[in-house]
């Protein structure tokens, strides 16, 4: 096992990963930014090192900051929580170099997988099922023109280097497909400098579903069945809940299934969620996340599996011990995301929070380094924490999660919160009968308009 972890990200992750390592006896390290210093991560670590400004350019991305760190604590591995360095290929490796295990997949996985492109063509060689579409990139107008002819419209365009939904358009008709391509071609470049695109299929009412995966990189690997992360906002993740309401106990068996065998056919290290698109009983691989997701607690509520902690057994070099048929699960999981965000505009709004209550009670985690008095800096993401409730069948879920956001308080800023408590109240929700749209469309319909704004 690792002597010591320095942790290389910030709030609740960060904060989540610590936890984990105090029950594993590791001692851990905190890095911050200046702005991070009275942060809980920080509080709560063996020691901490402060690795630049705010900026994240120049504090959690710091690459030689982090090595420097890591050097004069002495540090033998690293977890990158998710986002800033979780899955930059070039940073595992440079950790190698330096005789520093990163916690996270092997660099080739994190490599293949970050290009969609390649991931798709991957996922096709493993027998994954994949969205129809472009072999590869698309370099010109009639080379898109005649794949899209003969998949059918509407069709999707992406960004090969992409994700959050930039460098993506949707062309309906032939007519839009030449301004569909330039635009997302122009985002592709301007995000991510790279304006390879290539085209798919666009399903019209999709669920996104996705495979919870865990494997030692020895040949062994496991599925610890799907999230339902189908209620978003410019494609980015808003509720999450396990099992999916779409989904029956075969459907769960038979994908989970392909996809641990195919992760046990490349040597999967670490954990890691692969991503589909379902809908008319068919299922679409759309990529794969090579990192601890956001919304890994639901996973860990039905199965009562600490993710966090196999995830570092493994990297250390310990054999999964898990077996599928140990996978048990039981009753269902909901999360949703709290953020510091007008809940109607979607504005940031960073700043002090004066006065929080977290919710409690039986089957009710909330997962947050926020604390009364403490200020949300504007130079990072929006979280304010997430809200996971447990509960024998959805409908009990439901309840409870009704019960825990109306205990919530959180003053000073604005939040999220009158968004889910709108949420719980229609019909659509309560049905379980929602797709990837639907919030979107909810949103455009004034749903929450007449909401009242107070947190």
């Amino acid at each position: 096992m690792f002597d010591k972890i320095l942790i290389a990200n910030r709030g609740e992750i960060a904060l989540r990963v610590l936890r984990a390592c105090k029950e594993l006896g590791i001692p851990t390290v905190a890095v911050h930014s200046t702005a991070d210093a009275d942060a809980m991560h920080v509080r709560f670590a063996d020691e901490s090192v402060c690795i630049g400004p705010p900026a994240a350019k120049d504090s959690y991305l710091n690459i030689p900051a982090i090595l420097a760190a890591c050097e004069i604590t002495g540090a033998d591995a690293v977890h990158p929580g998710y986002g800033f360095l979780s899955e930059n290929a070039r940073f595992a490796e440079i950790l190698a170099d330096h005789g520093l295990a990163f916690i996270g997949p092997k660099a080739e996985h994190i490599r293949i997988m970050g290009d969609k492109i390649e991931a798709k063509r991957t996922a096709k060689r493993l027998g994954i099922p994949v969205v129809p579409g472009s072999e590869g990139g698309v370099s010109s107008d009639a080379e898109a023109k005649k794949i899209a002819d003969e998949i059918g419209y509407p069709v999707l365009i992406k960004a090969a280097a992409g994700g959050g939904g930039r460098g993506m358009k949707v062309a309906r008709t032939a007519a839009d497909l030449s301004t569909a391509l330039s635009t997302a071609r122009s985002e592709a470049k301007a995000a991510f400098g790279d304006d390879a695109v290539y085209i798919e299929k666009y399903l019209e009412k999709p669920r996104h579903i996705e495979i919870q995966v865990l494997g030692d990189g020895k040949g062994h690997a496991i599925h610890l069945g799907e999230r339902d992360c189908s209620l978003q906002r410019r494609h980015q993740k808003v509720l999450e809940e396990s099992p999916s309401p779409a989904l029956n106990v075969k459907a769960r068996d038979e994908i989970g299934e392909v996809v641990a065998k195919a992760m046990r056919e490349i040597n999967y290290l670490g954990v890691g969620t692969v991503e589909f698109l379902y809908e008319d009983g068919k299922f679409y691989f759309i990529e794969m996340n090579t990192r601890i997701q956001v919304e890994h607690p639901v996973t860990e509520m039905i199965t009562d599996i600490d993710l966090i902690f196999e995830q570092i057994r493994v990297a250390a070099g310990a054999e999964l011990t898990l077996k599928q048929s140990d996978i048990r699960f039981h009753g269902h999981a909901i999360e949703c995301r709290i953020n510091a965000e007008n809940p109607v505009s979607f504005r940031p709004s960073p700043g002090k929070i004066l006065h929080y209550h977290p919710p409690g009670g039986l089957g009710v985690r909330i997962d947050s380094a926020v604390y009364q008095g403490y200020s949300i800096p504007p130079y990072y993401d929006s979280l304010v924490g997430k809200l996971i409730v447990h509960g024998k069948t959805r409908q009990e879920c439901l309840m409870r999660l009704k019960r825990a956001l109306d205990e919530v308080v959180v003053d000073g800023i604005e939040t999220t919160l009158p968004l889910f408590r709108a949420l719980l109240a229609e019909p659509d929700i309560i049905d379980g009968n929602y797709h990837i749209h639907w919030l979107e469309q909810f949103l455009a319909s004034g749903g929450m308009q007449s909401e009242p704004l107070s947190s």
